[in-house]
């Protein structure tokens, strides 16, 4: 594997002894390990069974080259998602002997070899029980440093200190301190987090009585603004993404690598400490490099240091050890996967489901209103790219439908948070029809939802802010005083995704299971919608003539989410 150029720090002295060491890291794998779309049954370039033969590759060149993991690596695929209802509820994993086996991910991440994994958000999704079980089966540290536990929870250690031949190397992890916001209390009883900031300042404090000669910040928290520039950008919860002012503000870090956005940076380098993120999903490796020098007489110091990333592709073979532990439960999810639960009276694609009312997009509705008997209800479309098809439906398409585990909440709202709320997803347009149509890229479409119940028109041609018109309830004006019951997920109840109008709304019922499995069993006793609602469209017609037409070509792009 070719080695990049590093760029120089220090100028190398006479007689310097010099040494290099190399940092690997993943983060946001989210239960991937075969190659494999669960929602669409074909291969994909991704998972750590393709990702260890890069990782492999490198230690062919540097066997003391160092593996992390910036977090949520528990949940999310549908092999981990099968994996963790089994061990909540207490059930033997299917196609096993009897009992429950350890996490796969953390029985191939053994295999790796890895240092540390950094505790991330999505780890406590499943409850205190999961994280046990799973964090029980790693044969290496979960670390946070800006996790604190209390009344007999167990506690991370904020560091792990790991040679490379004369280098020692200090770890220090950081997590999101926004898991309350999304998290149901009971799944993070006894814990509450630091700001990311003062909590990594304070173990380079710490991890200075250690004498290390390398310092690396590795995070479960993303960049809030560009890294070139500083300028904020997107919506964010206080605190959530932190690795920029980590960098720019906490002396003694060396380099920060960081997760949490589902974003890619190859490196970047804020106030001198070099940074970078691989993408999520296990479709990159990050790699940095560092070289460092020290006289005859004197402490190591980092001379030169470089980052990039690895892409995961087509060429590169999966790793024949990992494929064999992931086997057992990849067969069992495939198994369950393929099941038929309901039927569709037509094909229900999602392609427009975005820019046009889509019957795909309804049935989310029709669930979320049903179970929170909810006036209104606010879902986004994840995947423009399931199909339904007509006949049989498998429960492969209900989790291609809903991709993530998210819960159903009903809160207590009015007219006007209705209102705002569109007007915060109506910011997924870009100025239209003065400027070109097509799509804000700081509103990611996962953070596009539309509305059931009320009636609306997005018109694009206006300023943000103002786009909604024609906001109706049952026939009339929807007042801004009108009190609602709203249905949402348990992370549009948080605020996440610029939706702040509905933090601190007070939550009136939640459903203790997931939106994807109540899909499953709303439509197990009836048939899919065969037409959408119609109850809002894109204004002028011009315009969402042609936003259809960039949504059909961003479906047609590789997948990259």
């Amino acid at each position: 594997m070719k080695r990049m150029a590093l760029v120089p720090l220090l100028a190398w002295g006479l007689g310097a002894e010099t040494a290099r060491v190399t940092v690997l890291a993943t983060t946001d794998l989210h239960g991937y390990l075969y190659p494999y779309d669960y929602f669409t049954s074909r291969p994909a370039e991704r998972g750590l069974a393709k990702i260890a033969t890069l990782v492999r590759a490198v230690r062919a060149e540097d066997p003391r080259a160092i593996l992390i993991d910036c977090g949520d690596t528990i949940q999310g695929s549908p092999l981990e998602g099968l994996y963790q209802a089994r061990v909540r509820d207490g059930r033997p994993f299917p196609g096993l002997a009897a009992g429950l086996p350890p996490d796969p991910m953390m029985l191939a991440m053994n295999e790796l070899g890895y240092s540390a994994m950094v505790l991330g958000n999505h780890e406590l999704n499943f409850g205190l029980g999961n994280l046990a079980k799973a964090r029980g089966a790693a044969r290496f540290p979960w670390i946070s440093a800006n996790t604190v536990a209390a009344g007999g929870a167990a506690r991370f250690e904020g560091h792990v200190m790991v040679q490379a031949g004369a280098i020692r190397v200090a770890l220090i992890g950081i997590t999101t301190p926004a898991i309350p916001h999304w998290e149901k209390p009971e799944n993070y009883r006894g814990y509450r987090w630091m700001d990311g900031v003062e909590a990594a300042r304070q173990a380079v404090q710490r991890v200075r009585g250690e004498r290390p000669d390398l310092v690396i910040a590795a995070m479960h928290s993303g960049l809030d603004r560009d890294a070139a520039t500083g300028v904020a950008r997107g919506s964010h919860l206080p605190g959530e993404n932190v690795a920029y002012q980590v960098a720019s503000r906490v002396p003694g870090i060396d380099a920060v690598v960081f997760g949490h956005t589902h974003l890619e940076l190859p490196t970047a380098t804020v106030n001198g400490v070099l940074m970078a993120q691989p993408r999520n999903w296990g479709m990159s490796l990050a790699r940095l490099d560092f070289v460092l020098e020290r006289a005859e007489v004197g402490p190591w110091r980092v001379a030169a240091k470089s980052s990039r990333v690895i892409p995961v592709t087509a060429e590169v073979a999966a790793d024949r050890a990992i494929l064999e532990i992931a086997r057992p439960y990849h067969e069992a999810v495939e198994a369950q996967l393929a099941a038929p639960f309901s039927t569709s009276p037509a094909e229900l694609a999602g392609m427009f489901g975005r820019v046009e009312d889509t019957a795909a997009l309804q049935a989310i509705h029709q669930v979320q209103l049903h179970y929170a008997k909810a006036d209104v209800s606010f879902a986004a479309l994840f995947n423009p790219r399931v199909v339904i098809p007509r006949g049989a439906v498998s429960i492969r398409q209900a989790a291609a439908l809903y991709l993530y585990d998210n819960e159903l909440y009903a809160i207590e709202g009015t007219g006007r948070m209705v209102r705002l709320a569109l007007e915060n997803a109506a910011r997924y347009f870009g100025a239209c029809p003065e400027g070109p149509c097509g799509f804000n890229a700081a509103v990611p479409g996962f953070n596009y939802d539309t509305a059931a119940g009320v009636s609306y028109v997005i018109d694009v041609s206006r300023p943000e802010g103002s786009r909604i018109r024609d906001l109706t309830y049952r026939g009339r004006p929807l007042e801004d005083g009108r009190r609602l019951r709203i249905a949402v997920n348990n992370y549009r109840a948080a605020g996440s995704g610029g939706y702040e109008m509905f933090r601190g709304a007070r939550v009136v019922w939640r459903s203790g299971a997931e939106i994807r499995d109540l899909l499953i069993e709303y439509f197990s006793s009836r048939p899919f919608p065969a037409e959408p609602a119609g109850n809002w469209r894109l204004h002028p017609p011009e315009a969402a003539r042609r936003l259809r037409e960039a949504a059909g070509r961003e479906a047609a792009l590789p997948r990259t989410q």
